[in-house]
């Protein structure tokens, strides 16, 4: 496939989130709880009342709030209580975070893939993503979270809805005897399926009405100096939490050949060697925290 224009790549994409409607729709519980919580008039009570009509979201999202991860003080046994706590948007951010696990089923495709090394990879860059904005009081720490998590979900969409052409994705790349790919993904994914899995996750977020902050991660987390600097933050925090996961050998790699951290992204979040070097030893720790939480 030729160079391609920027229209027909959007419509390559479109079709492809179309065709696996079946995936690429939130349950509705989720879409509920984001519809309400970006409504001002809505109380904790409203929020609470949606989430109790799950029992099993309800318990998941306790299990979130008490793990080890969170690090609160002592065990939350209610979601009005956790919502008093962490907030509406925190807990909304937790309700669909935990409704995407669904999303990253499905066994080994190649010797190179399975969605399991991707759900690794993905629940590292969201781990990463909440320590770095711990280490720089940036209050997203939920919001990072979720977006570290869905940073790769063009790829879900790619095994779903283009199987054989992703397939030839990774007859092409080559990988040497650590795993590191050769050679560029996205490139390979542009020329063969017509789009990267960046512009399908975007495709994926603007289709779930996101806000525009994930759209920016999902499309441009390999590169978030190609946004306007009032729009990096939370895209550069997961650029450098992406990095650190596949440095830290958590699960799927394919997509980066090089895991040096820009300089650039590093001035611009602020983020000193020090912060980064406790970001990347807490990263174990607190991936295993939570891991099983999200199974």
């Amino acid at each position: 496939m030729g160079t391609i224009s920027s229209d027909d790549q959007q419509a390559i994409v479109t079709s492809a989130i179309s065709e696996i409607s079946h995936i690429a729709t939130l349950p509705e519980i989720t879409l509920r709880i984001i519809e309400l919580v970006e409504d001002p008039s809505s109380t904790a009570q409203d929020l609470h009342n949606i989430i109790c009509n799950d029992p099993a979201l309800c318990s998941r999202i306790l299990k979130v709030v008490n793990s080890a991860f969170y690090g609160l003080p002592r065990q939350i046994g209610s979601i009005n209580r956790a919502i008093v706590l962490l907030g509406l948007n925190a807990v909304k951010n937790i309700a669909i975070a935990a409704s995407l696990t669904k999303l990253f089923r499905g066994g080994d495709l190649c010797r190179e893939f399975s969605a399991r090394d991707l759900w690794i990879h993905s629940i590292a860059t969201a781990v990463g993503s909440k320590l770095v904005c711990d280490e720089l009081h940036l209050g997203l720490s939920d919001e990072a979270f979720l977006a570290g998590l869905i940073h790769d979900i063009g790829i879900m969409v790619e095994v779903q809805a283009m199987r054989n052409e992703f397939l030839q994705v990774f007859d092409e790349l080559k990988f040497d005897k650590n795993g590191v790919p050769c050679g560029d993904m996205r490139e390979v994914e542009r020329r063969i399926i017509g789009a990267d899995h960046e512009a399908f996750g975007a495709g994926l977020c603007e289709a779930w009405k996101f806000p525009k902050s994930f759209t920016y991660v999902t499309r441009h987390h390999h590169d978030p100096a190609a946004l306007p600097v009032p729009n990096r933050m939370l895209t550069s925090i997961v650029y450098v939490a992406d990095r650190l996961a596949a440095e830290g050998g958590f699960g799927f790699r394919s997509d980066l050949p090089e895991i040096e951290i820009d300089p650039e992204t590093i001035a611009d979040l602020g983020i000193t060697i020090e912060q980064l070097e406790s970001v990347r030893s807490a990263l174990p720790k607190a991936y295993h925290d939570i891991e099983s939480t999200f199974g």
